[in-house]
């Protein structure tokens, strides 16, 4: 899984490398399209993990937008609705967000509930850090 924020907008990649597949959630309503340099990124890593496994590879790694996401219902909740759907998808067994997630089969937005548990889990974890006093540091790369 990859968040990825072209320019003030959070977007979810999720990376197939054995299937060279690549999937594209934006919770934005309305039909966007990958961003080049992310596209870019992602082809290249796929390329050089099949030359690390010695193997060919197709010609083009195969994208697909998965336009079934439930949808944020101002410009603000980006953020949250990435880490939900990842939190979705890491706790479906079956893996499967491709159908979940297809074309017509979502689109709502979540509840408010959703998007809270996902802040509260957030806010847990940077308590939980800042009360361990770790020397943990976040680097932020301009």
């Amino acid at each position: 899984m990859m968040p990825y924020n072209p320019g003030r907008h959070w977007i979810l990649l999720i990376v197939r490398a054995k299937r060279e597949t690549v999937y594209f959630l934006d919770p934005l309503p309305g039909h966007r399209v990958v961003d080049e340099e992310a596209k870019n990124i992602v082809n290249s890593a796929i390329k050089i993990y099949n030359t690390h496994i010695a193997r060919a590879g197709r010609k083009n790694v195969i994208w697909k937008t998965l336009s079934g996401t439930p949808k944020q219902p101002s410009s603000v909740e980006c953020g949250y609705y990435v880490m939900r759907f990842m939190r979705d998808i890491i706790m479906d067994p079956s893996l499967g967000f491709e159908n979940k997630y297809a074309k017509g089969n979502q689109e709502a937005s979540y509840p408010q509930e959703a998007i809270d548990e996902v802040r509260n889990e957030w806010a847990e974890f940077v308590c939980q850090i800042i009360k361990q006093g770790n020397n943990w540091t976040l680097d932020i790369y301009v």
